[in-house]
């Protein structure tokens, strides 16, 4: 088995792929006819977004995402966790937490998504020699 993608619920899949595009660089990969699922470029795993409404057409009850109570981040890995801060609150995030230095060697910083979502922007993690 492999880890294959992760979907976010929203409300226009087009503007979350367009969202996620301009703040952290990530291209579309597929995306349905109609325009209620499509998926990001991100490397080994995919990001992917599917319309609420798809998922109501599905028997499914769909939340919506609480920044103020979240059960989950997304983490994304940069070299210069300032820059791609700048460029997400460029692209209309929401900054929840400036770049710090943590304990365990990492830098990151928070932002919240146009959807509610919470993306942790973060470096690699110093490895001990």
């Amino acid at each position: 088995m492999r880890f294959a993608y992760t979907i976010l619920y929203v409300e226009d899949v087009a503007r979350s792929l367009a969202f996620f595009h301009n703040a952290f660089g990530f291209s579309a990969g597929f995306v349905d006819e109609g325009g209620d699922y499509g998926e990001l470029d991100t490397g080994g795993t995919r990001l992917a977004f599917s319309s609420r409404a798809l998922m109501r057409q599905l028997g499914k009850v769909p939340g919506i995402a609480d920044p103020n109570a979240p059960v989950f981040e997304i983490a994304i890995e940069t070299t210069d966790v300032a820059a791609a801060l700048e460029r997400a609150c460029t692209a209309g995030a929401v900054m929840v937490q400036e770049p710090r230095e943590e304990s365990w060697g990492q830098t990151t910083a928070y932002v919240r998504t146009p959807d509610g979502y919470l993306v942790e922007l973060c470096s690699p993690v110093a490895m001990p020699s």
